[in-house]
C-alpha cells in the first residue's frame, strides 16, 4: 500500500455570459485598450449581471457540472470548501449556500478567505483531510464575483477584475498521483497596500463609508506589484528546489492570473518556456480565487496522467504560495 494522497479526479468551471471589454471600459474611465493590454494583458472579462445574484450563482453551476461529469451523487460528498473574497453574505458561508443549491446534505462546508491565494490554501487544507483518511470526496471551489467590489470609476483597479470560478473533486489515491507538496506564506503587513476599507467589524457599513466608496477594492498598485513579482516567483522556485525538479520536469505552471508581467517573472525564475504556462488572463482578467481552477478546467483535455504541475499564487494580506502535484487522470473534456 502506497502513501495516501489527495488527487484531483474532476474539474468544472463556469463563467457568466456577459462580457466587459476594454472598449467598454474606454467609455467608462480615462483608459485605452492599448494601455490596459500593455500593463495587464487583459482584453475582456466576464461579468455576472442580474438582481440578487452572487458568488454562489457562479459556484453552483460549476459544482453541478462537476457532479454530473464525474458521476458523483451529492450524498457522496463529505466536505465542501469555497475559496472566495466575495461571499454571498457575511454569514452563512457561501459554501453552505452552494451545498444547499446542489443538494449536498452529508457534507460539512465552510469558506476560506486568503484573497487570491485562497484557492491553493483551500486545496492544501482539503488534502490533509483526505490524507488523514477521515474524508473521501471533497469539493474545492474557487469563485468570485469581483464586479461586486470593483469601483468602476477607478481606472487602476476596474480594468483588472472579472467574475468566474471552478470546482474540483479531491479523492484519495495510493498510486503516487495527487498533491505532493506545498509552501504557503503570509505577511500581514501587506494589508496596508491591498484591502477593502469598510464592511467588516472594524468599520461597519454606514452612510459615511458608502459615500466615501470604501466598500470597493483599495490597492496601492506599485507596492503590490513589486511584492507579488518577488514572492510568487520565489515560492515557485522554492517548491521546485525542495522537490528536486528541473525545468524540463515541469509539464505546466498554473499561475494566478493577475498580471502578465508577474506571470512572466515567475516563468523566467523557474527557467521554463512560455509553452509550459497556462495563460488565459486576456479573456477572464483577475477572477481572484477563480483564476487557477479556471485554467485547469480550460486545459483539462491537454493534461496527462503523471504530469508534474506547479500552482502558484499571490494575494492580498499578503498571502502567497505554491503547490506541486502530479495529475491523476487522462481526460477529454465533456
Amino acid at each position: 500500500m502506497g502513501q495516501t494522497r489527495a488527487v484531483i479526479t474532476g474539474i468544472q468551471g463556469f463563467a457568466p455570459e456577459d462580457l466587459l471589454t476594454n472598449q467598454d471600459l474606454e467609455k467608462m474611465v480615462d483608459t485605452t485598450d492599448e494601455w490596459i493590454i500593455t500593463r495587464t494583458g487583459i482584453k475582456e472579462r466576464h461579468i455576472l449581471k442580474g438582481e440578487g445574484l452572487g458568488t454562489s450563482d457562479i459556484a453552483s453551476p460549476a459544482v453541478k457540472g462537476l457532479l454530473e461529469k464525474t458521476g458523483t451523487h451529492p450524498d457522496e460528498i463529505d466536505m465542501v470548501i469555497c475559496a472566495t473574497v466575495t461571499p454571498d453574505y457575511v454569514f452563512p458561508a457561501t459554501a453552505n449556500v452552494v451545498s444547499d443549491k446542489c443538494g449536498i446534505k452529508n457534507a460539512f462546508s465552510f469558506d476560506m478567505n486568503a484573497a487570491c491565494s485562497g484557492f491553493i490554501y483551500s486545496l492544501v487544507t482539503a488534502s490533509k483531510f483526505i490524507e488523514s483518511g477521515s474524508h473521501k470526496k471533497i469539493i474545492v471551489i474557487g469563485a468570485d464575483k469581483m464586479s461586486a467590489i470593483t469601483d468602476y470609476t477607478k481606472r487602476d483597479t476596474c480594468v483588472l477584475f472579472g467574475d468566474g470560478g471552478a470546482a474540483l473533486l479531491l479523492e484519495p489515491s495510493e498510486e503516487g498521483y495527487g498533491i505532493q507538496d506545498a509552501i504557503l506564506k503570509t505577511d500581514g503587513a501587506g494589508m496596508a497596500h491591498l484591502h477593502q476599507k469598510a464592511g467588516g467589524s472594524v468599520k461597519p457599513a454606514s452612510h459615511e463609508t458608502i459615500d466615501a466608496r470604501e466598500h470597493y477594492i483599495y490597492q496601492e498598485g506599485q507596492a503590490v506589484f513589486k511584492f507579488a513579482v518577488s514572492k510568487m516567483a520565489d515560492v515557485a522556485d522554492d517548491i521546485m528546489k525542495k522537490n528536486n525538479l528541473k525545468a524540463e520536469d515541469i509539464a505546466w505552471l498554473v499561475p494566478h492570473q493577475a498580471n502578465m508581467r508577474i506571470i512572466d517573472a515567475t516563468t523566467r525564475r523557474m527557467g521554463i518556456n512560455k509553452e509550459q504556462v497556462m495563460i488565459n488572463i486576456s479573456k477572464y482578467g483577475n477572477t481572484t480565487n477563480g483564476t487557477i481552477p479556471i485554467c485547469l478546467w480550460e486545459w483539462e483535455d491537454q493534461l496527462k496522467k503523471g504530469d508534474n504541475i506547479v500552482l502558484a499564487a499571490f494575494g492580498g494580506g499578503f498571502t502567497w504560495g505554491a503547490v506541486y502535484l502530479k495529475w491523476g487522470y487522462n481526460s477529454t473534456k465533456n
